[in-house]
């Protein structure tokens, strides 16, 4: 692998404890929502799913504000001092299930996260982004992604183990403590930037770094050096940042289109997902468990093993495409499954369709600017990300409580799923419409727009 690969290594690892911290709660977090608030055993209630959604959308109202703030601070400040705050409050959540489950406590847990995820929450995976695309060369970058994304699932398929084998309490400690040996690693191993070891050095790599990659970008925003010390020096804020990029480039614009559906689907499949398979066929925390380790083995694979070494053959925008469609299958069959085996079936064989997606989109919008706008770029993704998340919830909690509920207008427990794969369906029209290589005049016509607003 090239040394600029393994020079992400303390990244890599920081992203993997992050991940194995939050991802472990997962399975488990369902059956102790239904435990703490339901009166009965009842799989379907509905005080949980709304809860549930209720969360999504205060979470991702206050990280749509939050990821691009976050984003800009990392470009003037520095990611490893910005990563610092989201991964000490990561640690609170899990401490207090690690405590106590009652319904008072779960409630503290439910409002302590909420407060807390308007930082933590896609800050770590946000801030890694930046920091590959910045220490990774436009032509690798889409392979350096895809390794990222592959930890990640790496981590979610260890995190899974973990909560299939020990009890719930240990479930919350272990992820705190995973989340306090992130903090200290990442304060200890991480440097700002690769291959540096003072400022000096650092301002000089920047510099032909940048130079380098204005010849490379298929289509640089800001591929003027003069221009962009003028936005350093301007320090606009997140919203004109956002605004700015929106306005020099329609691939840009697309990508977040793609983004938004992605995401809306995405937080959609959290608010129904566990919840249909439990009122469908009865899943457990185990089930559970089994459902995401064969999704994080197949996903790694994919991630790790497949898109690496075909990406830059295929190309940013297919692969994109391609994961859109893979989600569309997915949810449509799923939606209409007749027996407890065909989720696993089904969700297995496409899920490297939604793990495809991000680090394409990610890939495609990170070319659109140099080096040292690539938190601003990560940063406006994640806020639409988080954009999606806020809306999702307004639609399917309410969708998937019905449709689960004994009121339901006909019977169809997995129509709510059926309307994801048709949001999917959306983003994928929207990504074929996205150009492969833009044309020529493009970068004259953007370099003039932010003349005239500089």
């Amino acid at each position: 692998m090239e040394d600029g690969f393994v020079g992400l290594r303390h990244i890599l690892t920081i992203v993997f404890l992050s991940g194995f911290a939050g991802l472990m709660v997962a399975p488990v977090i369902t059956d102790v929502t239904v435990a703490a608030v339901c009166s009965g055993p009842d799989d379907s209630c509905s005080l949980a799913v709304y809860l549930t959604g209720f969360q999504q959308v205060a979470i991702g109202l206050g990280t749509m504000v939050m990821m691009p703030v976050i984003g800009n601070l990392s470009d003037r400040y520095g990611i490893k001092a910005i990563l610092t705050l989201p991964m000490c409050l990561s640690i609170l959540p899990p401490v207090i299930l690690g405590y106590r489950r009652d319904t008072n406590f779960f409630y503290l847990y439910y409002i302590i996260k909420i407060l807390t995820a308007l930082v933590c929450e896609g800050a770590v995976d946000c801030l890694a982004f930046a920091y590959v695309a910045e220490n990774i060369h436009d032509r690798t970058r889409i392979s350096a992604f895809s390794i990222l994304g592959g930890t990640k699932t790496i981590s979610a398929l260890c995190g899974t183990l973990v909560a299939r084998f020990l009890p719930i309490a240990l479930i919350f400690q272990v992820s705190a403590i995973s989340f306090l040996v992130g903090l200290v690693y990442m304060r200890v191993f991480l440097k700002e930037r690769l291959n540096n070891d003072d400022d000096g050095e650092d301002h000089h790599h920047q510099d032909d770094h940048n130079s380098n990659d204005i010849t490379m970008l298929a289509e640089p925003i800001l591929n003027d050096t003069t221009i962009k010390r003028v936005v350093f020096i301007k320090k606009q804020s997140s919203l004109k940042d956002m605004i700015s990029l929106m306005k020099t480039s329609t691939i840009f614009v697309q990508v977040l289109v793609v983004t938004f559906f992605s995401s809306f689907s995405d937080s959609g499949m959290q608010s129904a997902f566990l919840y249909f398979l439990k009122a469908r066929f009865g899943f457990d925390k185990n089930q559970f468990a089994d459902l995401m380790m064969l999704i994080t083995i197949v996903g790694s694979i994919t991630q790790l093993f497949i898109l690496p070494r075909f990406a830059s053959v295929i190309g940013e925008r297919k692969l994109l495409s391609t994961g859109l469609l893979m989600e569309v299958i997915n949810m449509a069959i799923v939606s209409i499954s007749w027996a407890p085996w065909v989720p696993y079936l089904i969700t297995t064989v496409f899920i490297p369709g939604a793990i495809i997606v991000t680090p394409s989109a990610c890939g495609i919008a990170s070319r659109q600017v140099g080096p040292g706008e690539q938190g601003k770029v990560q940063g406006c993704i994640s806020g639409v990300k988080s954009f999606g998340k806020v809306v999702a919830p307004f639609v399917f909690s309410p969708l998937t409580a019905l449709f689960l509920s004994k009121d339901a207008p006909f019977y169809f427990p997995g129509f709510s799923l059926l309307c994801i794969a048709l949001s999917s369906m959306i983003g994928f029209l929207q990504s074929l419409m996205i150009k492969d290589v833009p044309d020529p005049p493009l970068n004259k016509e953007i370099n003039n727009i932010l003349s005239e607003e500089v």
